[in-house]
């Protein structure tokens, strides 16, 4: 099976085993799963998705039209804040339009047609996410309309959607319900459904689906609305690495870089943004008596584009593989081509073990981003 480097690779029949836990909490709690095409849009993925799951949320007038195109049914749209010129297209083509604020809605509501569903995001201002990049729950975040600034629900408002969690537990969404409900529970009664975001990462080993499930069904026995949720990482959670090979190494200050031909700032930004360290399918992110420990340098001249080291059983040499596991979820979706670096190459392992490239990338991809 020759994988060329770099190269993103999803292992379809871990996709599948995620999307039938993914599928048995949706059937078994009776609410509706969605994908989030901000944590994993890989559409040649799509026609294994779409056997377990019939909707996608989207974020962007780009990502409206990959959910008509590429899963075949209308988005649910939630932008953060919508302009004029894409708005007219983006409702055309979603079930589901959220508004982010209140002046949001009033400058739009009326262009919304009666056939979509109108819902506003709101914050229940609790989180367990501890990572500031990645938590709208703060009273001062410009994510979601506070209770304090809710004092009714406008017409035609359909639902109440938040999304506070990232990589969470059921019982996170146990207390982040606790404060939704303290805050916004009396609006319940008036609305069709509740959309709890993502963040829900059911697919994680030790992750309690039953404690999910009566979660929610209680809710929605107490409430009487339909409940969806529309988790990312979820769905691709460990099911795919990148695969790269080292290119050179170079010792200063008594430390060894090995320089592999991907980056962290271009492939894999929240291991710089976040900070995160990625496991390795061969070697260590702890220090192991007896191996060797080299930082890990992408091929971007950014100063920062390492991390610190990793232990291997040998030394590193020019053309040793580095593959950084779990890199689907979050991270193909985050991917640029900074300083002209290439592109991972992007394939899947089908069910069978067979390898099937399905996309490379050139020169013309770096031109046409820039003019």
């Amino acid at each position: 099976m020759k994988i060329p480097s770099p190269c993103f690779v999803l292992d379809e029949e871990k996709l599948i085993q995620n999307l039938k836990l993914i599928d048995h909490v949706q059937k078994s709690a009776e609410i509706e799963i969605i994908l989030a095409f901000k944590g994993f849009a890989m559409w040649s993925a799509f026609p294994t998705v779409r056997k377990y799951v019939k909707g996608a949320t989207a974020s962007s007038l780009n990502e409206v039209r990959l959910c008509n195109e590429e899963m075949g049914v209308e988005s649910h749209t939630y932008c953060v804040a919508y302009s004029d010129d894409e708005f007219d297209e983006i409702v055309a083509k979603s079930s589901h339009i959220t508004f982010n604020s209140l002046a949001q809605y009033q400058r739009f509501i009326d262009r919304v047609p009666e056939k979509v569903s109108v819902g506003l995001r709101v914050n229940p201002e609790w989180s367990d996410v501890e990572t500031d990049l990645y938590n709208p729950s703060s009273p001062v975040s410009r994510l979601g309309i506070t209770s304090e600034n809710l004092a009714e629900l406008p017409d035609r408002v359909d639902g109440l959607h938040f999304h506070v969690l990232c990589e969470s537990d059921s019982h996170a969404l146990e207390n982040v319900l606790k404060a939704f409900e303290k805050r916004f529970g009396h609006f319940l009664s008036g609305i069709k459904w509740v959309n709890m975001g993502g963040g829900h990462l059911m697919t994680r080993k030790g992750y309690d689906t039953d404690h999910l499930i009566k979660l929610l069904s209680d809710f929605i026995k107490k409430y009487d609305v339909h409940v969806i949720l529309e988790p990312g990482s979820a769905f691709a959670w460990q099911t795919g690495n990148l695969h790269t090979k080292v290119l050179d190494v170079v010792e200063n200050g008594g430390k060894k870089t090995a320089i592999f031909d991907g980056s962290f700032t271009c492939h894999m930004p929240d291991c710089l943004e976040m900070p995160y360290r990625p496991k390795l399918e061969m070697g260590s992110d702890v220090k192991v008596e007896g191996w060797y420990p080299h930082r890990l340098g992408g091929v971007s001249c950014l100063a920062g584009d390492f991390l610190d080291e990793y232990w291997f059983e040998k030394p590193l040499a020019i053309g040793d593989s580095i593959v950084f596991k779990d890199m689907i979820h979050y991270t193909m979706v985050k991917t640029s081509t900074f300083n002209g670096v290439k592109h991972p190459s992007i394939g899947i392992i089908k069910k069978g073990g067979s390898f099937e490239l399905i996309r490379e990338f050139g020169y013309d991809d770096f031109k046409n981003r820039l003019s």
